[in-house]
């Protein structure tokens, strides 16, 4: 019976951006199921700006050709009305691309008037459950002025991507020790989804021959803790750059549904994961800023991770990426006290 109801139940899911790369890696993992589960069906509302609008008809037709059983309905179109209506989950994939000459400051200014606008959008026609997700960078504060023009959804709502630097520390270790990454656990992605970011191993642990160490003890190296394993991680993004001339897009679909899952279906037992969340305080964080965090989710509700013992090294580094998010803020909105 239990079964039967949830194969009832549509989950209709908005993704903005969604005639550019992550979302046409992203919209098959939903369609087979790995997002919501194998019984979720599931309805899509497609947002795209009108230049885009004849790439994104092609995705639709390539959506039907493939025939998911999971996808009851898709809805392409450029109008922001019909796109928010009464939407479960937001995936807001859209922003303005960094050019050639183009400082922070403008990037952040170009982006600042795309999530002002989606924001009110969510305010005016989503539901007030509705959970929202924002991969478009700079993501954390592009969901900060989501949350903002949203004032009646709750603010554990809003959340940003780090998911992808979390999966890129997991591998990393595993490669580093030789073992499978559904061994390691517990690794934090703090702070902005930037190259200041912190990625920390320090609470982390790997199960081995079914025995669970410490990610510190077994490494035994620091000096690759703070050097290459930072970097790697920190840097990723760039990496991928520079050898495939274009952003990571499957990996990116890929964390973005790991999000998601742990969001709606909960994380595993005693394990958590790196989201970026609206800081309650926790750490020392500014109150209010959009910053990644371990955390646990269960029934829906994403909880930080309290009283993780912190390093004098690992605090000099949240300290820098919260500097970073505080000169983000500032740079879209000016007139707010810091």
């Amino acid at each position: 019976m239990k079964q039967q109801q949830e194969e009832e139940e549509v989950t209709t899911i908005l993704i903005t951006g969604a005639a550019g790369q992550i979302a046409y890696s992203l919209i098959p993992m939903i369609g087979s199921g790995m997002m919501l589960g194998p019984n979720r069906k599931v309805k899509l509302h497609l947002l795209e700006i009108p230049q885009a609008f004849d790439a994104l008809k092609g995705v639709c037709m390539e959506i039907e050709d493939s025939a998911y059983p999971l996808i009851k309905e898709v809805i392409p179109t450029t109008d922001l009305k019909e796109a928010f209506s009464e939407i479960d989950i937001c995936l807001m994939l859209g922003s303005f691309p960094r050019k050639d000459g183009m400082q922070r400051r403008d990037l952040l200014e170009k982006n600042a008037d795309i999530y002002k606008t989606q924001g009110e959008a969510l305010e005016k026609y989503a539901k007030k459950s509705v959970k929202v997700l924002v991969i478009g960078n700079p993501a954390n504060t592009n969901c900060l002025i989501a949350k903002t023009y949203a004032p009646s959804i709750p603010s554990m709502n809003f959340t940003a991507l780090t998911r992808l630097d979390h999966n890129r520390a997991c591998c990393q270790i595993a490669k580093k020790l030789g073992i499978d990454v559904t061994d390691v656990h517990n690794v934090v992605i703090w702070g902005n989804h930037s190259t200041t970011q912190v990625p920390d191993v320090s609470n982390g642990y790997v199960s081995i021959s079914g025995e669970k160490k410490l990610i510190t003890d077994v490494i035994n190296d620091e000096a690759y803790i703070k050097k290459e394993f930072f970097t790697t991680v920190s840097t990723r993004g760039e990496h991928v750059i520079s050898l495939r001339k274009q952003n990571s897009a499957t990996s990116a679909a890929k964390a973005v549904v790991d999000h998601m899952k742990d969001w709606i279906l909960g994380t595993k037992e005693e394990d958590w994961v790196s989201m970026a969340i609206p800081s309650d305080g926790s750490y020392n964080i500014k109150e209010g800023l959009i910053f990644s965090f371990p955390v646990i989710c269960k029934d829906g509700k994403i909880s930080i991770v309290q009283d993780l013992p912190i390093s004098s090294w690992i605090k000099e580094k949240l300290e820098i990426t919260e500097k970073e998010l505080l000169e983000e803020k500032s740079m879209v909105f000016p007139k707010q006290q810091q």
